[in-house]
């Protein structure tokens, strides 16, 4: 650990030149854009600067790409809590809470709380990185297929557990988003799933564009049929509300913390930060005192969903580094590019390639720093955007929406797949069914099934596997507990009602 610290000493030297702060500067200005609009997203984002990469130096171009990632996951919360469009996947988390408090007039409140905690998330996961690299390079090798398929169905049963609501409509919300995600090309067997002939599904659903329809075109529908909600919000527009902000925001030091745990977890090992947002959020609901008023404009809800995602973003990079195991899009990005500059990420990156790697995690808490001093100072031209008559941003977010669909590959059959999964958004929401399992059942599922697969090709087709050890033993003992308790207590209610009753 000592040396460890003595090597980031060393990445502050190479990281804080005037070039590789201009790179930060730059990186995390167009991050914040690529954030902020639906459909681009930061593994696109990262692809379309790659190219300009392959003539710097592979320091000078980790620095940019991984600064725009930052500025990317920061600028994606903006949409979410402003018109409930997620930029990002890892940021539909940050719509349960954070656009009820800008509907209620705390945009600067709730967009200080979701930059903040995003800060100290990151900041969080990179000094996990710094401190635990070899410890968590050891344990992140003892994961299998058949750890990540237990990890997997934790998180889903995380959250029929704690997400509230009704676990027999959270099972129903997984089930759709599973089917949706099993359709297309079967990654294994190459047959053909659930296309009904129909040539452009054999690419499959795309994910962003489900989204953007649930939940953008899902609120506009909603919007439009209770024209009093349209009505638009009066907000304080001042920097004062953002220190004001500020100062509230250390209150929620628990949820920070526990989040933040959450979110490095779910990086180093296979889940991801929107895997780890849904789960620390589920987790949060659950335990907060506050807990009934999540999704209901809770402050808590948004820094639970906010800290864990960049503390699963930052930490995520160590897998990738010393083990070569992108655990999301964009590192799988950031892995290609790697390769591109002649770099072999494993464990023997961190000794013959001090400089790269020490300098790399240097600047990810300088490039951090950065993107949150650049996201509060705008804070107030973002609030100001409620302010604007629904007649005019309704058929803007419309636009953006329609956009960000056609971004994804320039189909006009997503066109009306958003369309339609608009109206689903609205009814779903009608019939209080919840939409956030059913996301997080699209974006686990292929991994979920090829996890499951090639856990029953070790084992020769025996479930045993899965308690044969004792870490996946652990976890799938918790994913259980998570399933039995919401359903006993589904099937204690009529028994008390029945004994209360004269």
């Amino acid at each position: 650990m000592i040396e460890n610290v003595a090597a980031l000493a060393h990445g502050f030297a190479v990281a804080l030149t005037a070039k590789h702060i201009l790179f930060m500067v730059a990186g995390v200005c167009f991050g914040l854009v690529v954030g902020v609009l639906p459909g681009l997203g930061a593994p696109n984002g990262v692809g379309l600067l790659l190219p300009l990469t392959f003539t710097m130096e592979p320091v000078s171009a980790i620095i940019l790409l991984t600064s725009m990632y930052w500025g990317a996951l920061i600028g994606g919360s903006t949409t979410s809590i402003l018109f409930n469009i997620p930029g990002e996947p890892s940021s539909v988390a940050t719509t349960f809470d954070g656009y009820p408090m800008a509907k209620s007039g705390e945009a600067t409140k709730a967009l200080t709380f979701a930059f903040l905690s995003s800060g100290f998330g990151a900041l969080f996961g990179v000094v996990v990185v710094t401190l635990l690299a070899g410890w968590v390079t050891r344990f992140a090798l003892l994961f299998s297929p058949v750890e990540y398929f237990a990890v997997f169905v934790l998180a889903f049963a995380s959250f029929i557990a704690f997400g509230g609501g009704s676990p027999l409509k959270s099972v129903v919300s997984i089930a759709l988003g599973l089917a949706l995600a099993s359709v297309g090309m079967d990654t294994i067997s190459g047959s053909m799933r659930l296309t009904y002939d129909v040539p452009d599904l054999i690419r499959g659903i795309s994910f962003l564009v489900v989204v953007i329809g649930l939940f953008g075109l899902g609120e506009l529908f909603e919007t439009m049929q209770n024209p009093a909600a349209a009505k638009p919000v009066a907000t304080r527009l001042d920097l004062a509300g953002v220190v004001r902000a500020a100062l509230e925001w250390p209150r929620y030091g628990v949820a920070l913390l526990r989040s933040a745990v959450i979110g490095c977890w779910m990086g180093i090992a296979p889940g991801g930060p929107t895997a780890a947002s849904f789960m620390s959020y589920g987790i949060g609901k659950r335990f907060s005192r506050n807990g009934p008023r999540f999704g209901k404009g809770e402050p808590e809800g948004l820094v639970c969903a906010e800290t864990a995602d960049q503390s699963a973003g930052s930490s995520a990079m160590l897998p990738m580094l010393a083990l070569g195991l992108p655990s999301s899009a964009t590192a799988a990005v950031l892995l290609g590019g790697l390769m591109i500059w002649g770099i072999t990420p494993g464990p023997t990156l961190f000794s013959e390639r001090p400089d790269f790697v020490w300098g790399l995690i240097a600047s990810m808490y300088l490039s951090n720093i950065v993107a949150v001093v650049l996201a509060l100072a705008t804070v107030p031209l973002f609030a100001r955007m409620l302010q604007v008559p629904f007649t005019i941003t309704g058929p803007i977010i419309a636009l953006v929406c329609v956009i960000g669909a056609w971004t994804v590959a320039g189909a006009p059959f997503d066109l009306w797949l958003l369309l339609l999964f608009g109206a689903v958004g609205w009814l779903m929401k009608a019939l209080d069914y919840p939409i956030a399992p059913l996301v997080l059942a699209m974006v686990l599922g292929d991994r979920t099934e090829d996890a499951f697969r090639q856990s029953m090709l070790l084992s020769g087709g025996k479930l045993s596997v899965f308690f044969a050890s004792p870490l996946p033993a652990t976890i799938t003992g918790l994913a259980l507990l998570c399933l039995v308790v919401p359903l006993a207590g589904m099937a204690l209610k009529p028994r008390t009602a029945r004994s209360a009753a004269p």
